[in-house]
C-alpha cells in the first residue's frame, strides 16, 4: 500500500527546497492530525514519529538561533544607548 502524496511534499524529480520554520511546523501539523485520526497503520505511524522528530529539532534548533540573534541585538542596542549617555 503506498501512502497519498503529502500536500507540501515535494514531487519526483522536483527540487527539495530548504526547510523554514514554518513549513516544518506546518508539516508538524499534518502528521499530528493523521496521527490523532487513527487511520495511520503501524508503520506509517513509526515513520511520522521518525519524521516529527526530526522536525522537532530543527524548529528547536532555528528557535535557538533567532533567541542568540535577538540577544545580540538587544546587546547592540545596550552598547549603542551607553555610547549616546
Amino acid at each position: 500500500m503506498t501512502d497519498p502524496p503529502q500536500p507540501d511534499a515535494p514531487q519526483p524529480g522536483e527540487a527539495e527546497a530548504a526547510p523554514s520554520y514554518e513549513s516544518a511546523v506546518a508539516r508538524l501539523e499534518l502528521i499530528i492530525a493523521r496521527l490523532d485520526s487513527g487511520e495511520a497503520e503501524l508503520r506509517e505511524t513509526l515513520e511520522l514519529c521518525r519524521e516529527a522528530k526530526g522536525l522537532i529539532g530543527f524548529c528547536k534548533s532555528e528557535l535557538d538561533a533567532v533567541s542568540g540573534e535577538l540577544r545580540e541585538l538587544r546587546l547592540d542596542e545596550l552598547v549603542g544607548e551607553l555610547d549616546q549617555g
